[in-house]
Formats: structure tokens, sequence, C-alpha cells
């Protein structure tokens, strides 16, 4: 899949690796993100705990038996880091968990994870039948901390030409997210 970073900059640095869509798989994806963040000389945190959600929501919730998933990280020359998942559950959307009778979910914060690391994440649906969840982190300096982010600056950008984006959404005047979990 040919897909297009949400900044209209260029990729200076592109990895992409398909893998197992099993736990050992997300681990596996884990460790080769880590890796790469390193060999690029980029702090390795909020983007591992990024891509350690997305590729265990996408062994757990995106898995089509026989069919693996694609974890993507590029890193544009204006230094911002897109983490890409993508699986063949296009059909299953993220959706946010929800307590049942007051009472606490045991799963389904995994998003809001990622929701408060990222500066931007959203979903992407196609081509038929993948979908494909990011986040962009907008790195500071060299080797420095990823800049402050605000509620502002997470509005989703939508995808590349051919593919139907599903854009985060956020409430105004309450603060409760409304972006959902896989589930």
């Amino acid at each position: 899949m040919n897909e297009r970073i949400s900044t209209p900059h260029t990729s200076a640095h592109q990895f992409f690796v398909p893998l197992s869509a099993t736990r050992r798989g997300a681990r596996l994806g884990r460790l080769l993100a880590v890796e790469q963040l390193r060999s690029w000389d980029l702090p390795l945190d909020p983007a591992r705990l990024i891509v350690a959600e997305l590729a265990a929501n996408a062994a757990l919730h995106g898995r089509v038996s026989g069919r693996g998933f694609r974890l993507t990280l590029s890193l544009t020359a204006r230094r911002v880091l897109r983490i890409e998942v993508t699986d063949t559950r296009g059909d299953r959307l993220p959706v946010r968990g929800a307590a049942a009778a007051g009472v606490p979910a045991e799963s389904g914060y995994g998003l809001l994870l990622v929701e408060e690391l990222a500066d931007r994440w959203g979903v992407r649906i196609g081509p038929v039948p993948c979908k494909t969840v990011w986040a962009e982190l907008d790195l500071s300096g060299a080797n420095g901390p990823v800049a402050h982010r605000s509620p502002d600056t997470r509005a989703a950008v939508a995808g590349g030409p051919g593919s139907r984006a599903v854009k985060d959404q956020r409430t105004k005047g309450n603060n409760q997210p409304t972006r959902p979990n896989l589930a």
C-alpha cells in the first residue's frame, strides 16, 4: 500500500515490516521499532509505548486467520514520526470500551494511552479489507524529548488518496474524549 504521511513533507526515513497477528508478532514489532528508532537516533519513548499498544491491538482485535499486520515507521524532514499499524479487519473499527453499571472495564484503555502520548492519531479505512491506525509525534530536537502536546493539537488528519478516513473526535465543553478503542 502506498500511504501518505499526513504532513505534506516527504519521508526522510521509512521502515516497514510484516508481522504475524499474534502476541509474539506484536512483541517483535515493538522490539524492531525500538532498534529502528535507535538507528535513527530518536528518543524511544513515547514511540515504543504507542507501537506496543497499536501492535497488540492489531494482534488481538485485527486478527484474521492466516493474515498478519504491518508496522510502518516514517520520519519526515520536519521531524514528525508517524507510526502506522495496518491490519486486515477494516470491518472492525476501534470502539471505546464502556463500563457496565459503573464498574470500570478490565480492558479498553489502550487508545486512551495513545491519545495522551501522540500529537495526532486516527484511523484510515482501505484499501479493502484493511484499516490503518496511525499516530504522529512531533519531535523537538535531534535527541530531544517529544514536544509538549495540548488537546488542541491532536486533531486528526485524513488519510491518503483512495482511502476513507475516520477522524478522531473530541467533544467541546465536557472534555470527555469520544475516540473509540479497539475492541
